[in-house]
């Protein structure tokens, strides 16, 4: 830990090859942050099994991809942290240790519990490690007495479990951990092809391992307004996918594309290939860097024990105070 810096937690599931999602609500921010801040980045792939536990074959592959994209997105390992969750065992240890003193109804009352098992129908998701994953991401954040984890919207309920649980220990076995506050991204959440979330598990993502054929192919089937049946027609473009890409990729000439939308005389194919233009302008650099980094696997392995020796220092360290504080050893 550096001394007068804020420390930061923040982590990406290897259930999938990253995808420009990804790129553009996590990597980009956490590359402005690690200048700023004590950063830990982890590849969470016991996080991974909550949802994808029938089959976990590819998910070695997936921590190296996913690994390969941090580095190809700009992160440096000589200026923050990146390692692989399961190469640091305290995690699970405070995530026991934590799940003793959390309430089912906590858990229960996480909106995502919900939504994912509405979503991933095809998985059976009554699992007690799927209801208990926010102690486990708890204890991820906690372990390193984060003062700020970056978040989308869509995670600050999970972090104010965290601030609970961190709440009720502090109060039953005195002050050990932090209340670590939301880090908000500005970037909007960009929507799948099909208009949900964009999502691995959901099928519906534009991965940032595609060539600009394969990019185009995705971008294609976008989903697009509805009532714009043909070139005249007025565009609705806040109903409308590529126009959400738009803001992200060609802020620039927003207003000319919404103006040229509402008043019929911009198309959807040139709407399409205009925006896919700019994305792929984005996506290249870090496809290419990507590409050359998977080239070199035991470079990737490398990087992430190194991580995780110096992750493990922190958390180490960590551990004795909780055991202390739970008195399981002696002062």
């Amino acid at each position: 830990m550096t001394p007068g810096k804020s420390s930061i937690l923040s982590g990406i599931r290897p259930t999938g090859p990253l995808h420009v999602g990804h790129l553009l609500g996590a990597l980009t921010n956490w590359v402005a942050l690690q200048d700023k801040y004590d950063c830990h980045f982890m590849i969470a792939d016991w996080h991974a099994l909550t949802t994808n536990y029938a089959d976990t074959s590819n998910i070695a592959e997936y921590c190296r991809e996913n690994t390969a994209c941090l580095l190809a997105a700009g992160l440096d390992p000589a200026r923050c942290v990146i390692f692989k969750q399961s190469d640091v065992p305290e995690h699970a240890e405070l995530h026991v240790l934590l799940s003793m003193i959390t309430p089912v109804p906590w858990l229960e009352r996480v909106p995502s519990y919900k939504e994912m098992q509405e979503q991933l129908t095809n998985r059976d998701l009554t699992t007690y490690g799927f209801l208990g994953y926010p102690v486990l991401q708890a204890a991820d954040i906690l372990i390193y007495k984060a003062s700020f984890v970056p978040v989308g919207e869509d995670q600050v309920a999970h972090l104010e479990l965290t601030r609970e649980i961190a709440r009720r220990f502090n109060h039953l076995y005195g002050e050990v951990f932090p209340e670590p506050q939301p880090l908000l991204t500005s970037t909007p959440r960009l929507p799948g092809a099909d208009r949900r979330k964009m999502s691995k598990s959901y099928g519906n993502s534009i991965e940032l391992g595609l060539n600009k054929d394969q990019v185009a192919a995705k971008v294609k089937e976008m989903y697009t307004d509805p009532l714009k049946l043909r070139m005249g027609d007025a565009g609705h473009p806040d109903d409308c996918v590529v126009f959400a890409f738009h803001k992200a990729f060609n802020a620039s000439a927003l207003p000319e594309v919404e103006r040229t939308c509402r008043d019929g005389s911009r198309g959807c194919s040139i709407c399409k290939k205009e925006m896919l233009d700019h994305m792929w302008e984005r996506m290249r650099p870090v496809q290419e860097k990507r590409a050359a980094l998977l080239a070199d696997p035991a470079k990737l392995d490398a990087i992430l024990q190194e991580g995780a020796e110096r992750a493990r220092t922190v958390a180490k360290k960590s551990i004795q105070e909780v055991r202390t504080a739970l008195k399981l050893v002696s002062p």
